[in-house]
């Protein structure tokens, strides 16, 4: 049995359900897919959810009706070695006034909403549901087939919203059969149950008034970072690391999230905390170099699918970005309907709305942050450098304090050398 929609989505991510919400609230009709048994089912995150103005404009209420955890008031970046650690936080008026700079939230209640809202606004949401198949037809997607189902779903345009290993955009023909592993990542993260009252006290907060913390020096020399993020009741603790650097490393990431844990500097902040759950995913890190082809005929790939996630070392943003493509992905279909045109040409507004966004222009102006992130010395030397450097400033022993300029020529020299301090600076200065 064969069922048409105006539209299929791939994917009940922030990607995706942003694409069928708008599509729906047009009046088109939309089929949801999503292979978990509910939207979320299978997704890990530990992180911000940042502004998203586009999705904002379709659903004026959404930070009112959204479920979310804790607005973030606190951000902070701590350098860390075996011994010591050396933090810098901003606390800022505008972080604590409406509109809120970012939440942290759950990734499994948050998607499952959304997609619900996208059901509501009248997109068919079909769960438990595996697309084995692009269906197409004179050269141009058509549809998809389910696994274990009789017959397909088509539509005269797909929107590719199904994650970094995309599949759909993967038989489409839009993106490359394997990647390159320097431009992804693996994160790993712990949930950790802790009453909220011990969160307000720990970390200095009141009412649902949150902390973002992102560590450097952590990794036991392999390229990534940490970060730690308050929820209501909860705390979200993981790493993130470069998948060839890893790979390299021969060590598992279970075992460098638990090394994470015991060190005395993250012990304090955990402590108490109950194991909820553990959980691993794949990320895109390579930036706009890693972008596919978005536009092909009868299709359009978004979200993490088109490797839109922004990984500068200053913010991680990705779904943001994700819902922000979606909408962007919607509009276009609603107006390739209008025309009545879903070759690539007539879906091309996707690709031209999506390189006026700040979506495209952020992942332009950053296009060099991840080659800038594969630097080892960022993940050592430099954490070695700086608290180093600040233990001196603040230890007193009755001693004269060498000048200061001097103190950190000589400290680099010794850490990591001049002519590298130069290259290096000169790389974060053509990448940030």
């Amino acid at each position: 049995m064969t069922r048409q929609y105006d539209a299929i989505v791939v994917g009940a991510g922030p990607a995706g359900s942003s694409a069928a919400l708008t599509m729906a609230r047009a009046g088109l009709k939309v089929a949801l897919i999503e292979r978990g048994t509910f939207p979320g089912e299978k997704n890990m995150f530990g992180g911000v959810l940042h502004r998203l103005p586009a999705l904002e404009k379709v659903f004026p209420d959404f930070w009112d009706r959204a479920p979310l955890e804790r607005h973030i008031v606190k951000k902070g970046v701590t350098f860390m070695t075996d011994e010591s650690s050396f933090s810098t936080v901003i606390e800022a008026g505008s972080f604590d006034k409406t509109p809120y700079n970012g939440y942290t939230i759950f990734r499994p209640r948050f998607d499952r909403w959304l997609a619900e809202e996208a059901a509501k606004a009248g997109a068919t949401l079909i769960c438990s549901s595996t697309v084995d198949e692009v269906i197409k037809e004179n050269g141009k997607v058509v549809g998809v087939s389910i696994v274990g189902r009789k017959g397909a779903i088509k539509a005269p345009v797909v929107v590719a919203a199904d994650g970094v290993l995309s599949f759909t955009a993967l038989k489409a023909g839009l993106r490359k059969p394997t990647f390159n592993p320097g431009q992804m990542a693996v994160g790993v993260k712990a949930l950790l149950d802790l009453p909220s009252d011990v969160i307000n006290d720990r970390f200095g907060l009141v009412r649902e008034q949150g902390f973002a913390n992102e560590f450097v020096g952590c990794t036991e020399g392999v390229r990534g970072g940490a970060f730690l993020y308050t929820n209501y009741d909860s705390l979200s603790v993981g790493l993130v690391f470069h998948l060839a650097s890893l790979k390299a490393s021969g060590k598992t990431p279970y075992d460098l999230l638990n090394s994470f844990l015991e060190q005395p500097q993250v012990a304090k902040m955990v402590r108490g905390g109950r194991l909820l759950e553990y959980s691993a995913h794949v990320i895109p890190e390579g930036g706009y170099d890693m972008i596919p082809e978005l536009v092909g005929d009868g299709i359009l790939v978004t979200g993490d699918a088109a490797a839109l996630c922004n990984a500068t070392g200053v913010n991680l943003e990705g779904i943001n970005l994700a819902s922000h493509s979606g909408v962007v992905a919607g509009q276009a279909v609603i107006e390739a309907h209008k025309n009545g045109d879903f070759s690539g040409k007539g879906l091309s507004l996707y690709k031209k709305m999506l390189d006026e966004s700040y979506v495209m222009k952020d992942l332009k102006t950053y296009r060099r942050a991840p080659h800038m992130l594969h630097n080892d010395r960022i993940y050592k030397e430099y954490p070695e450098l700086m608290c180093s450097m600040m233990e001196y400033l603040y230890k007193i022993n009755g001693t004269p304090k060498e000048n200061i300029s001097k103190l950190f020529l000589k400290a680099a020299r010794e850490k990591v050398g001049l002519k590298n301090l130069a290259a290096d600076g000169f790389s974060a200065w053509r990448a940030l």
